[in-house]
């Protein structure tokens, strides 16, 4: 499916399941992706590094130990050796033997489910082999218009840009910019990603009206709670945002309470 991040866009407000439903499946598999779609998610956000053989793996972490049952960096192993790891035991027993996906069997498991992907480059010692193998697979998958390339790197993203034709991207930021629409411009960005301790409506205004879209993700239902505790309400001006139709993605681990959120409290 073609994803169109922009609410106006699509005609849409996208649910996103971080790392797919992550509260419930071991994140970065296959698993983790079905039961997203299953969950209400409409795009999902992955992670990608390289291996040794320059194959695309969904791995948020470079280095194996946190969640595979193997150890060191992904880019010492070749992918037939990081395909013998278990990816699922440490979150539960009833997932183990799940695999470390391709990036090429997470695009085909989207497109079965409907489901959008947006892909984040965690590759940071080969990221501008990772932008040519990933031009290549997204190429062979026919999927460059099922994809977001995302990043903390946004010169990377500008690569992106450059060197995958039609590749669209989304400028991940963990800080307040003083003209955030300016920066998505500057990048020919069509997304903006917002933590939601630092989302500001009219950064979201400035944003639409530059034509970029607006993601924003919430912390797991415990966090919120912890912090609603001593009054902290992060939740609270995140529903006001999407009453308004400032918000075009909410994502968060639990797909399930992001989607009801949604559902909830987004125009009709």
């Amino acid at each position: 499916m073609s994803y169109i991040p922009l609410a106006s866009a699509a005609g849409r407000f996208h649910v996103c399941a971080h790392r797919g439903h992550s509260i419930g499946a071991p994140e970065n598999t296959l698993p983790a992706l079905e039961a997203a779609a299953a969950h209400g998610a409409s795009v999902a956000e992955v992670d990608v590094v390289l291996t040794r053989d320059d194959e695309i793996v969904l791995l948020h972490d470079e280095i194996l130990d946190r969640t595979t049952s193997g150890k060191g960096r992904a880019a010492a192993l070749d992918l037939t050796a990081i395909k013998a790891l278990d990816a699922g035991a440490w979150f539960g027993p009833s997932f183990a033997g799940t695999r470390v996906p391709t990036l090429t069997e997470a695009l085909t498991a989207a497109k079965r489910q409907g489901i959008g992907l947006l892909v984040e480059i965690k590759e940071r010692q080969r990221a501008d082999r990772m932008i040519t193998r990933l031009g290549e697979v997204l190429a062979a998958a026919q999927a460059v218009d099922d994809v977001l390339v995302i990043s903390f790197d946004h010169v990377s993203l500008v690569t992106v840009r450059q060197r995958i034709p039609g590749a669209r991207t989304e400028l991940i930021t963990h800080a307040r910019h003083v003209d955030p629409a300016g920066l998505g411009r500057r990048a020919g960005a069509a997304s903006l990603a917002i933590e939601a301790d630092m989302f500001h409506a009219d950064d979201a205004q400035a944003l639409h009206a530059a034509g970029i879209a607006v993601r924003v993700t919430l912390p797991r239902p415990e966090r919120i709670a912890a912090r609603l505790a001593y009054g902290l309400d992060i939740e609270a001006p995140i529903v006001a945002a999407l009453k308004e139709g400032l918000i075009d993605v909410l994502a968060g681990d639990d797909t399930a309470a992001i989607a009801g959120l949604v559902r909830a409290h987004t125009p009709r």
